[in-house]
């Protein structure tokens, strides 16, 4: 039961947050640092996403296959390569790194 309950108060949290979202003013909205940081925040969130998911192991450093697929995918955008070069790129980097690695 305590699972329902958990459910129950996600999805008015959920519903909270979005109301919360609408009353803002429009007039707040349209302010320039305003406009500014909703540009840069979802880029920014997404950066520290990928660190913590390449370099993190529970609490701890992990420098792995990983950091040198990231490694690998950063050289390929300094090259203006495709997207989808950079990611074949970074998928067969981390995957010769593991299997050379053991």
């Amino acid at each position: 039961m305590n699972v329902w309950i958990a459910i129950a108060l996600t999805a008015l949290g959920c519903y909270a947050v979005k109301l919360a979202g609408l009353l803002v003013p429009a007039g707040a909205l349209e302010r320039p640092v305003v406009r500014r940081l909703a540009a840069l925040l979802p880029v920014a969130l997404l950066a520290a996403l990928t660190a913590q998911q390449t370099f993190a192991e529970g609490h701890a450093l992990m420098l792995d296959a990983r950091a040198a697929g990231v490694a690998a995918a950063a050289v390929a955008l300094l090259l203006r390569a495709p997207f989808l070069l950079v990611v074949t790129v970074a998928v067969a980097v981390t995957a010769g790194v593991r299997a050379v690695a053991g």
